[in-house]
């Protein structure tokens, strides 16, 4: 892990230097990437998401969003979670800064009694926070472009059995269409 890596919330000020986090980060999607950023942050400045920075010697080195969701349960519209994006530059990857990341967000949401997290991405890095296969759990993905292994869910505290169903992205990923992945040779 860096020497002194410092999580917190992001501020208005931040904003460029989240940018060009996701910039380095993310290669060919990184323009993407950094509009849904944008997009998402009414989300948290109404206090329905959370976007955390983590700090090296004052400059900004990671970068992750949670944001609104829903869940369409039998019972009803449950609010949860998305963990999406999270980007950390190139020279500190592989340092410990997105779990830092993740781990604070995560403490955050449950604070927030927030009962479902979930995500898109690789099992084997996303497990180690106690993520699972979400359709095993019996949940259905927003669309049949997301990989199966990828959606991943991490129930939280505040979770009950009957929650179940669909998960709804907010329209942000699906105008910057980044839900699942596109056939190249489509």
């Amino acid at each position: 892990m860096l020497a002194q890596v410092d999580v917190r919330a992001e501020a208005m000020s931040d904003w460029s230097a989240v940018r060009a986090v996701h910039l380095a980060a993310f290669g060919a999607h990184r323009q993407v990437v950094g509009n849904l950023v944008d997009d998402l942050r009414d989300a948290v400045a109404r206090g329905e998401g959370l976007s955390l920075v983590a700090e090296e010697r004052e400059q900004i080195v990671g970068h992750v969003l949670f944001s609104p969701s829903l869940l369409d349960a039998p019972k009803r519209l449950v609010p949860v979670q998305v963990l999406s994006p999270i980007g950390v530059v190139p020279a500190c990857q592989k340092q410990g800064v997105g779990t830092a990341l993740i781990r604070r967000g995560l403490e955050l949401l449950i604070g927030r009694n927030v009962p479902l997290v979930f995500l898109e991405g690789p099992p084997a890095y996303y497990s180690r926070f106690g993520f699972q296969s979400a359709a095993d759990l019996g949940f259905r993905k927003p669309s049949l472009r997301i990989p199966d292994a990828a959606f991943q869910v991490l129930r939280l505290p505040t979770y009950e059995p009957w929650m179940t169903g669909t998960l709804v992205y907010t329209e942000a990923f699906w105008r910057h269409d980044l839900v699942g992945r596109r056939d190249p040779k489509a």
